[in-house]
């Protein structure tokens, strides 16, 4: 090689020399100052795992329904109050309702006889199909003994809620009912699988749990299963897992009842006689227990009226807020089956914006 080529040659390797410690230098500094240096990425990293966390579905909100027992003595037959009482219980679980109470204004003496030759109060009669239905199907054999009026729960569609849980199916949690025998080394459950599990708990027989099952799917004795409380399986894994089922004599007990330690703080009640707002419009108040009342056939203000805890009090000294989820009805009335649909459809937004 001439030396003019050799001196070229040099420059240009020298030239590319210095380019590269200028990337280098430019990649540093970029990474310190104008970058995302190593330190902020993992602080990203962890805020945005602190903002799933808030969003965790722990102790969420509660809403409950309050309806009227007296809406099954209008149906004509056993048949057709099976279906309505079925009705009911879809609606609650399509709407993820977390508890149902089925309040009645008879006298006391014509709601506790229990005799199985006397026939049940229409309230009565909603609980014992609306408790029917939330059990898991293999369950009901061992938690529900024969009654006449489960002649045609049959007919009636499945909630197919999550925690029906079938036996080909695994899942971290599941209802089961306790069994008697050695306990030894625990209780014996009978979770719907095609053995029962043992739990570490000693419990008496016939009580129906929420048990945990992790994701071993061993079910022999040697793998040991705790029960939980029912509002585990919500609360860690955000999975809707059925309502309960309350009974009240009259409406002040459906409030004062609340299961609640601190109550319902946010009680509406449904009318036509209720303030008429659009529901993009509506606006509640962030609660923790809000509890929603559905009147029988004469509606909410003949509840109040035979109430005698309620007596000289009006619709809005009872409820929070009274309103009409259903303005410019086409029909004279809205059924309590029609209502319930309406109105959990029209509270959605709100409550989601409440939340």
């Amino acid at each position: 090689m001439n030396p003019a080529g050799a001196e070229a040659a040099a420059g240009k390797k020298s030239r590319h020399k210095d380019k590269k410690e200028k990337k280098t230098k430019r990649k540093d500094t970029t990474e310190h100052h104008g970058g995302e240096p190593e330190d902020e990425a993992v602080h990203k990293k962890k805020k945005k795992k602190h903002t799933s966390e808030k969003g965790d579905p722990k102790r969420k909100p509660t809403v409950s329904i309050a309806i009227a027992g007296s809406i099954i003595d209008n149906a004509q037959s056993l048949e057709l109050a099976t279906l309505l009482a079925g009705q009911i219980a879809r609606a609650a679980a399509v709407f993820r309702i977390d508890e149902i109470v089925v309040f009645d204004s008879s006298p006391p003496e014509e709601n506790g006889g229990g005799a199985e030759d006397e026939e049940e109060s229409g309230a009565r009669f909603l609980i014992r199909i609306l408790e029917y239905l939330e059990t898991p199907q293999y369950l009901r054999r061992r938690l529900f003994p024969m009654h006449k009026n489960f002649k045609y729960v049959g007919l009636l569609p499945p909630l197919d809620a999550p925690h029906h849980v079938r036996k080909h199916e695994w899942s971290e949690f599941r209802e089961g009912v306790t069994l008697g025998g050695d306990r030894s080394k625990g209780t014996q459950v009978d979770v719907g699988l095609s053995k029962n599990v043992l739990v570490e708990q000693i419990l008496e027989p016939g009580k129906r749990v929420t048990v945990a099952m992790g994701t071993n799917r061993d079910i022999t004795t040697d793998c040991v299963r705790k029960v939980v409380p029912p509002s585990s399986p919500s609360e860690e894994m955000g999975s809707y897992w059925g309502y309960k089922v309350r009974y009240a004599s009259n409406l002040s007990g459906v409030i004062d009842g609340s299961p609640y330690k601190e109550g319902y703080d946010h009680i509406i009640g449904t009318s036509e006689h209720g303030e008429t707002i659009i529901s993009s419009e509506l606006i509640l108040p962030s609660f923790r227990h809000l509890l929603i009342a559905f009147g029988g056939l004469a509606g909410l203000e003949e509840s109040i009226e035979e109430d005698i805890n309620l007596k000289g009090k009006g619709a809005k000294d009872v409820f929070t807020s009274y309103l009409n989820t259903c303005p410019n009805q086409g029909s004279r009335t809205i059924r309590t089956e029609e209502a319930l649909l309406i109105s959990l459809q029209y509270f959605q937004d709100p409550i989601r914006r409440a939340g």
